[in-house]
């Protein structure tokens, strides 16, 4: 975890920055009373989300709090997600408006007008009906980043079914276990994908599921390697191409669902560190994700926008698929890594592409901190307005560098939280009007209300770290389907109860701490622990003694048993300029000494290029246990970095 900045918002706060002047005058939300009006007309001022959205039928109560918690939003109207994304669009005049451009890692292009999305959507919509697939069936998507994932995604949602995103990097056995959590009707995956060059066989990881589920199912497969590579298809297997080519032209009225209606199924590990489904209903998700999409991010019809998230998880939904385009923008989506084929690559996406808003996490900044600020400055960037960060805290060190080397110092940053269980951001500065403050998220958004509280669900002070919990519901929440309420309600909503059971409360699994400003910053999660001689330590409060240290950009803490004891090791990134290797790991040593106590002095600091990332930004400990246990990770495909793992290994047999 990097340098959260709890310290210095302990010790008063850092110095905050007022949005560029130049962006300010002409950003999308310039209300100053926002947050007020919010505060004083809830829930009502929630009509301002749904209005950004296209109804089939009205709803009838903005607000259903009859099964409370689980509340239900804009009940009795009707919509489409996917006539929000597309159809209401080509109306609107923007048919000839790009809709999604395509970069794949072999310098493949590919552009898709609005129409031509709505054109290849209402194809796979009139396929996925012919192969029986109907409303509220759930279609599996087991595919990397190609324009068929979101086109799949919203095909689904035209035809009233759920979409179940996989991330293409899980293997067979994670495959299968999401497939049958949802009962799934349908799969959409590829023959294989690229990585660094090489083919990696796809078609085969899908084929070995099937082959665990108890019955067949039909399986689209999206030909991604080409003609060098023959791909056989196998009993209740079609070309995705073939069916495209089959059914173009076809028209698939969308069909009108219940606001209330499930719109997708998608795995989070919670707190349990377990895959968990989560379900949300299509109202208002599609409601909270096209309103936090023009209100923190900034973004109009026919602004140019880039998400680095992988659509297997929650932040590609919200932030690649259904936000941007129920906002009429044109999406950029870059297949593979950034570094591939040469570290100049995302600043020549940005620099081609014209891209306004960027949006990507804290990991990637850091690790283009680590190449150097010579590869955005070879570039043009003047088309950026806005950055954005999500997955994990960003350091104020971080935060200066991408505000300075990325944005020229004249596009203000959301540093956003929020979570899959809440469907969209929660907490961030609104980008043309509040000051920003390196290494804090910020407030939350108007309409939404936090505390951080203690063990007992008391409200703490300023500066005192605690759990992060909501106090209301809002409109993208997550809305679980019948067997999923139990355990639902245990893991979010029952750690107050027996203490606190006068207030509504959503337990987020996150601790964080806040300023005298009310900038909330997340330090980790509430179970992210290490035990070391019996005692367990939060890896946030190790993590930031560690990052507190000066010339150290980024740090992990992990038990292991190297010597025959469970003891701390550190591993740490350091400054490209810090030589002083002994001395820098006297100085964590200290640290930890100092912030936690003599037994939790680590046994071993490990100095090392980067930390083993998921996709998603988070730090991949298991990969630091295994290298710590000598156990070697069989499977990297779920790392954003997976060539890290031999690097950490030399680097740990050097020590």
């Amino acid at each position: 975890m990097v340098d959260d900045g709890s310290d210095s918002l302990r010790r008063g706060g850092v110095p905050k920055r007022r949005p560029p002047s130049q962006f300010a005058r002409g950003a999308t939300v310039t209300d100053p009373e926002l947050r007020e009006r919010f505060a004083r007309e809830w829930p009502d001022c929630w009509a301002e989300s749904a209005a950004l959205l296209e109804w089939t039928e009205p709803y009838d109560e903005i607000l259903e709090d009859d099964d409370a918690p689980f509340y239900r939003w804009f009940v009795g109207g009707r919509l489409n997600a996917a006539e929000n994304c597309i159809d209401r669009h080509l109306e609107a005049g923007r048919k000839t408006q790009v809709a999604l451009r395509w970069e794949g890692k072999r310098g493949e292009r590919r552009t898709y007008t609005y129409h031509d999305l709505h054109r290849e959507v209402s194809a796979v919509a009139a396929a996925l009906c012919d192969l029986g697939v109907g409303e509220d069936d759930v279609v599996t998507c087991y595919l990397p980043k190609l324009p068929e994932l979101p086109i799949a995604m919203l095909a689904c949602a035209r035809i009233g079914a759920l979409h179940n995103v996989v991330f293409a990097g899980f293997a067979p056995d994670a495959l299968v276990e999401r497939m049958a959590d949802t009962d799934s009707s349908a799969l959409i995956t590829c023959d294989g994908a690229f990585r660094e060059g090489t083919a990696v066989d796809q078609k085969r990881k899908a084929d070995a599921a099937l082959a665990d589920l108890e019955a067949s199912i039909p399986t689209v497969v999206v030909d991604r390697l080409g003609s060098d590579h023959e791909t056989r298809l196998g009993p209740d297997q079609y070309d995705y191409d073939a069916l495209v080519e089959r059914f173009d032209g076809a028209d698939v009225p969308p069909v009108a669902r219940a606001a209330t209606d499930p719109l997708f199924h998608i795995h989070t590990s919670g707190t349990t560190g377990e895959p968990q489904r989560m379900t949300h209903a299509t109202g208002g998700y599609l409601a909270g994700t096209a309103w936090t999409t023009r209100t923190v991010f900034d973004l109009s019809p026919g602004d140019t926008y880039w998400c680095t998230a992988d659509l297997g998880w929650i932040t590609g939904h919200s932030y690649v698929v259904y936000g941007p385009l129920a906002r009429g923008a044109t999406v950029v989506l870059a297949e593979g890594s950034l570094r591939y084929p040469d570290r100049h690559r995302p600043w020549e996406l940005i620099e081609r592409n014209g891209v306004e808003v960027f949006y990507t996490t804290p990991g990637v900044i850091r690790t283009f901190m680590k190449w150097g600020e010579s590869f955005p400055a070879a570039h043009d960037r003047s088309s950026l307005r806005l950055l954005g960060t999500v997955g994990e805290p960003i350091g104020p060190d971080t935060w200066e560098w991408y505000y300075r080397h990325v944005g020229d110092e004249r596009c203000p940053i959301v540093d956003t939280w929020w979570q899959t269980e809440t469907g969209a951001v929660l907490l961030s500065t609104l980008p043309g009007l509040d000051e920003m403050k390196p290494g804090a998220a910020g407030p939350p958004l108007p309409g939404i209300e936090a505390q951080v509280v203690d063990s007992d669900g008391r409200e703490l002070p300023p500066g005192e770290p605690g759990y992060l919990t909501l106090t209301k519901p809002w409109p993208s929440m997550l809305s679980p389907v019948e067997g999923d309420r139990y355990w639902v309600l245990a893991e979010y909503w029952q750690q107050f109860s027996d203490r606190r059971a006068d207030t509504w409360r959503y337990f987020t699994g996150d601790r964080a701490v806040v300023d005298e400003d009310g900038y909330v910053t997340a330090t980790g999660r509430a179970d992210d622990v290490v035990t070391v001689g019996n005692r367990r330590l939060g890896t946030a409060e190790l993590e930031a003694a560690i990052t507190a240290v000066d010339g150290v950009t980024e740090a992990a803490a992990v038990a292991g048993s190297a010597d025959g004891e469970t003891d701390l090791y550190v591993f740490a990134t350091a400054e490209q300029e810090r030589t002083d290797r002994d001395a820098l790991r006297g100085a964590i040593r200290d640290a930890v000494v100092e912030r936690i106590g003599r037994f939790a002095e680590p046994a071993a600091v490990v100095f090392t290029p980067e930390l083993p990332e998921t996709h998603s930004g988070k730090t991949m400990y298991r990969v630091l246990e295994g290298v710590v246990d000598d156990e070697r990770l069989e499977d990297t495909e779920p790392l954003r970095n997976p060539e890290i793992v031999g690097e950490l290994e030399t680097v740990w047999r050097s020590e």
